[in-house]
């Protein structure tokens, strides 16, 4: 199975050691995800800014392992406040409402930054066979 991993540029990724997301075979994990740009926050003090830029950034990560927003099962949601669930679901729905994956949200101490309110797992499973071309093929096909 062919392993790919799509990197954000962000410079914690080589520091920590990690992906933005991971494709392995039709599966794409992608990994907590921040309202970040580069070294900025991207809307301060607001869990809905926060969260609508952050859905934003995982579709990217998707889009460059070959899915969309329609290919994801599941999403995780850390918020550092659970009073402010309504403002997050609000943008979630905004973007999953159609397409309904299984969701968790759960409350968290703190993120990486104080200024970061909500952070964003997510799960796809590609299922068309336009989009799972060429995945089956091994080296040995070529011989």
């Amino acid at each position: 199975m062919k392993r790919q991993n799509i990197s954000s540029g962000a410079v914690w990724e080589d520091i920590v050691g990690y992906s933005r997301a991971v494709r392995m075979g039709n599966t794409i994990e992608v990994a907590g995800t921040t309202a970040t740009e580069g070294e900025e926050i991207v809307g301060k003090g607001s869990a809905y800014e926060q969260t609508k830029y952050i859905i934003r950034k995982i579709e990217k990560a998707l889009a460059e392992a070959g899915a969309a927003l329609d290919d994801v099962i599941r999403t995780r949601i850390f918020i550092t406040d659970i009073n402010q669930w309504q403002e997050v679901g609000r943008a979630h729905g905004e973007y999953f409402r159609s397409i309904k994956p299984a969701s968790t949200m759960v409350e968290v101490s703190a993120l990486i930054n104080p200024e970061l309110l909500v952070e964003i797992e997510a799960t796809a499973i590609l299922s068309s066979e336009e989009k799972l071309i060429n995945e089956s093929a091994t080296p040995y096909d070529e011989v």
